[in-house]
């Protein structure tokens, strides 16, 4: 029953429905990577190579709420519209959806991911881009992962978990959400943390 942890039935995991809604997991989470990584790829070739800038770090970022917006609005029917695992998990905890189908919906997660970057590269021939921070250590860096994460999370809870929700109603409000996040989340990161030090993981630090 909703609301406690449960593991989950064989039979029901593997049911049509639940196949079902691996594989729009599966989608969602492939053109979500699609566009993400894509538009930092299209920013670097359009730019020439040249460092992500305040505006292009914003178009980055809205293209991501853009990806996000879409991959959620095709699976909310179907799946959820999950796309990331840690709210798949964080669903999982909240007795949302059973550990079992949560796993399968990791793995679609996951193999979508792949799939995602995997097509962009082959369509762009550039691999796909990764960055890191300098002078930010792991401690800092999961402390910041545990926050936006916390924030990603409470917020599904809030909107589509929650059986009290209220109703939006108006279709702006899907609009408007991921353009003022996308936007507030390019400034916000870009001037605080993509200074003069930010440079590229190089291949050793893996």
């Amino acid at each position: 029953m909703p609301g406690s942890i449960a593991f989950g039935r064989f039979d029901d995991s593997f049911s049509l429905a639940s196949f079902r809604a691996y594989i729009a997991e599966f989608i969602s989470t492939l053109i979500f990577v699609f566009a993400g990584v894509g538009s930092v790829i299209a920013y670097t070739k359009v730019s020439g190579g040249a460092p992500l800038d305040p505006s292009g770090l914003i178009a980055v970022a809205i293209c991501h709420g853009f990806g996000l917006f879409v991959a959620v609005a095709i699976g909310a029917n179907i799946s959820g519209g999950h796309v990331n695992p840690a709210v798949t998990f964080g669903l999982a905890l909240g007795g949302q959806i059973t550990i079992l189908t949560g796993i399968f919906y990791w793995v679609a997660q996951l193999l979508g991911a792949i799939v995602g970057a995997f097509l962009v590269q082959f369509c762009t021939g550039v691999a796909t881009p990764t960055h890191g921070l300098s002078g930010v250590g792991a401690f800092e860096g999961v402390v910041m992962e545990i926050i936006v994460t916390f924030g990603l999370v409470y917020t599904v809870y809030a909107t589509a978990a929650d059986p009290k929700k209220g109703s939006l109603g108006t279709i702006w409000v899907y609009w408007a959400g991921p353009l003022i996040g996308g936007g507030l989340a390019g400034v916000v990161y870009r001037y605080l943390y993509m200074c003069d030090d930010h440079s590229p993981v190089a291949g050793n630090d893996y």
